[in-house]
């Protein structure tokens, strides 16, 4: 029985610092006087949560075991057995019935044991040229290659959602904010492309660290190389990397690639987090600006009227999680010596979680954008009246009569105290009472002081005019297909 199976009986269980065998093929061997403790097992082991990596195990072991079948290290007849005990050991994985043995420590250590198990001495022969620090780098690497793949999908599908809403919205005017008071007009498309320029970007940074993600480290050994003829260029065509890693010290010690995606991926919760405070925004009375479809809602325990945002919330909150694991990763590394330490064992868990949060995250968003957000268009349109949101048309009206700006932007002021004072918006003024600011001002001022006027104004790229906000809507969408 498997010592962490022996050590839940509490009838069997060791005491906590009591030495225990040890199988012969962990990393235990006879340079050690006694075996290790059961507490010590517990506290070493990885298996637990870096198994995830045993499909990136299994083909890294494959390569690996070609390269050394082609450069006659090993015979063909070891490479047969080996790769036909792989194919097993991944049938066992996949139909759930492999065992996972805590005393075996690590992913890497149970397939290996395994793999002895059904093939004998050609098993132990797998790991010639190779350490598990550049077996677990290189794991790794191919591991979050798949995943910021499956990342850059989801955001496509995210950005996709939203380009379809604001397809919807292009005419539908809102109040944009800064220091979350009535700015300017401009539309709710408008607003919702400013969400999926982010996006884009964010995929351009996964493209990027995709690129620093796929070296290879394999053939470095434990830091400084082997003496067997390998031949790295072979594993890397194989294993679909771009590039070897071409320091052994920095290969097995690095950890910048983690860390840099784990940046990307907390830019993406930050920018996702911007949009989900919105909507808790947006959909309280107080704004009223969308609904969320009831799915996405919960109700209170005790007030029954209640109709909580918590995808949005929640979607705010896991981006702490994310942002957390950015900053382990980065102090995990800032005082490692080389090259590889045991600290390292700690990458894994803060770099599966963000890939597992981001991962639902996203699906949660692009189901909520795609069917479960409306907006409220009149509510969006009447608080655009409020707050005297265009002041601005109004200055550039003068400006364009000949008014220096800054005189402009004093005349416009002193206008909006007097609509304060009656209790009506700009475009309610008399033209008398307009052109007592300034005799500059004629009937056609009013053109400009509408909502439609305004929004319409701003057009050249990158503005709020709907023709524009249409054109950035079809680049997008040619963006989003290009980048598949």
């Amino acid at each position: 029985m498997p010592a962490s199976d022996t050590s839940s009986d509490p009838d069997n269980r060791p005491p906590p610092n009591a030495a225990t065998r040890v199988p012969p093929s962990g990393t235990r061997s006879g340079r050690f006087s006694e075996p290790m403790s059961a507490r010590m097992q517990r506290f070493n082991a990885s298996v637990d949560f870096d198994r995830r990596l045993a499909q990136a195990d299994i083909a890294g072991s494959r390569a690996h075991a070609a390269m050394l079948a082609a450069q006659r290290i090993i015979s063909d007849d070891d490479l047969r057995a080996i790769e036909r005990g792989l194919a097993q050991i991944e049938r066992e994985i996949e139909a759930g019935a492999f065992e996972w043995r805590h005393e075996l420590e690590d992913v890497h250590l149970n397939i290996e044991r395994r793999l002895t198990s059904l093939v004998g001495d050609a098993g132990k022969r797998l790991h010639t040229a190779r350490s598990r620090n550049d077996q677990v780098a290189t794991d790794i690497r191919l591991w979050l290659r798949d995943a910021i793949d499956a990342l850059g999908a989801q955001l496509r599908a995210l950005r996709s959602a939203l380009v379809d809403l604001a397809s919807r919205h292009v005419d539908t005017i809102m109040p944009g904010f800064t220091h979350l008071q009535v700015a300017q007009p401009i539309t709710f498309a408008h607003h919702l492309m400013a969400y999926d320029a982010m996006l884009a970007r964010d995929i351009e940074r996964f493209v990027d660290c995709r690129k620093r993600v796929n070296r290879m480290p394999l053939g470095s050994a434990a830091l400084a190389g082997t003496s067997y003829p390998i031949d790295r260029e072979r594993v890397a065509r194989a294993l679909g990397f771009e590039s070897i890693a071409g320091n052994s010290l920095d290969a097995v010690a690095d950890r910048d690639f983690a860390i840099e995606f784990a940046s990307a991926a907390s830019l993406v919760v930050v920018h996702l987090s911007r949009f989900a405070e919105e909507l808790v925004l947006w959909s309280s009375p107080r704004f009223g600006f969308v609904t969320l479809a009831d799915r996405f809602c919960t109700g209170s325990s005790i007030m029954p009227q209640k109709k909580n945002p918590d995808v949005p919330e929640l979607v705010r909150g896991k981006s702490a999680r994310v942002i957390g694991h950015l900053t382990a990763l980065l102090v995990l590394m800032k005082a490692q010596p080389l090259a590889y330490n045991k600290d390292n064992q700690e990458d894994k868990e803060p770099l599966f979680d963000t890939v597992d949060t981001l991962t639902d995250v996203l699906a949660i968003m692009t189901d909520l954008v795609a069917t479960g957000l409306a907006a409220n268009v009149e509510r969006m349109r009447a608080a655009a009246l409020e707050g005297y949101a265009t002041a601005t048309d109004l200055a550039d009206y003068l400006v364009r009569k000949g008014i220096a700006f800054r005189d402009a932007h004093e005349i416009v002021a002193r206008a909006v105290r007097e609509a304060e004072s009656r209790g009506c918006n700009l475009d309610l003024l008399p033209l008398d009472a307009l052109q007592r600011f300034s005799p500059l001002i004629e009937a056609d001022v009013f053109d400009v002081l509408t909502l439609e006027g305004s929004v319409a104004s701003r057009d050249h790229a990158g503005g709020t005019a709907p023709s524009r906000v249409r054109a950035a809507i079809a680049a997008a969408r040619d963006d989003i297909r290009s980048s598949q």
